[in-house]
């Protein structure tokens, strides 16, 4: 039998609306400063917050400062009597590093005190740049990867690639290297004030 307590807390991702400006649709288009939410189940009982804390010590693979709530892939969280099932929303549907991130969710899980853990990838709701959290993009920035920034609505929906701040410096004074740096995900600039090149991860 699910908690009743632990229920889904926000709607399905909303339709876009043909007739805006607005390129996102209107669960991810901000007017605020803040990241999109997780819809995740809220913590109000010792096994969901311990498998919150469990997800904590599970790192991305390619950047092992983030952690899987860093990156906000972590799209619901359901306790059932028997067991516990987790959703996963993944960077883009080609990650490489999807069945690793799963595996190390499974254990790090397990390891928390839940025999049986399922651990599914969805779609919906689909991952955006905008679900990292405040916390990751300060971690990115300490790592020396620039943090995409956050979209706003009626804002293009490609992304600003020749906009990016340096990481190092903090100088706008950057060249766009490559589209493509060591996966999908991220990008290739040189930083022409500290003469430094460094990764951006791309607004999505």
């Amino acid at each position: 039998m699910v908690d009743e307590t632990l229920k889904r807390r926000n709607a399905e991702t909303q339709k876009p609306d043909r007739g805006s400006d607005c390129q996102l649709s209107v669960a991810n288009c901000q007017l605020t400063d803040g990241p999109a939410r997780n819809r995740e189940s809220p913590i109000d009982n010792p096994r969901t917050a311990a498998v919150w804390h469990a997800l904590e010590t599970v790192t991305d693979p390619e950047i092992p400062v983030l952690s899987v709530v860093d990156m906000g892939i972590i799209a619901d969280i359901r306790i059932f009597d028997l067991g516990v099932t987790i959703d996963m929303t993944p960077t883009f549907a080609g990650c490489p590093a999807v069945d690793v991130i799963r595996s190390d969710i499974r254990s790090a899980v397990q390891a928390a005190g839940e025999v049986n853990v399922t651990v599914n990838v969805v779609f919906d709701p689909p991952w955006t740049s905008d679900r990292l959290t405040e916390a990751g993009r300060r971690k990115l920035e300490a790592f020396g990867v620039a943090p995409p920034q956050s979209k706003r609505c009626g804002a293009s929906s490609m992304p600003a690639l020749d906009d990016v701040a340096c990481p190092h410096c903090r100088s706008m004074e950057t060249d766009l290297e490559s589209l493509f740096g060591p996966t999908l995900c991220r990008s290739i600039h040189y930083c022409r004030a500290c003469r430094q090149s460094f990764e951006h991860f791309k607004q999505v």
